[in-house]
């Protein structure tokens, strides 16, 4: 059960991750940036962790292919 939680934890922070990319690419307006201060130690640890739940994700691409087998 500590894995769903986890796996559910990441996947939003990585969702809201890439709206923030969405909203850069489209309208020039960094949400974190906005929030947090232009590259504040805040919104710098939010990009960290956002990233880091990326990597996390990289995970599920092994429990696919093993679940696939």
């Amino acid at each position: 059960m500590g894995n769903k939680v986890l796996d559910a934890t990441a996947l939003t922070i990585a969702i809201v991750g890439a709206l923030n990319w969405a909203l850069i690419g489209v309208f020039r307006f960094d949400l974190v940036a906005f929030i947090f201060g232009d590259m504040s130690w805040l919104s710098r640890i939010v990009y960290i962790v956002v990233g880091l739940c990326g990597v996390y994700l990289l995970s599920f691409y092994m429990r696919l292919s093993r679940d696939g087998e």
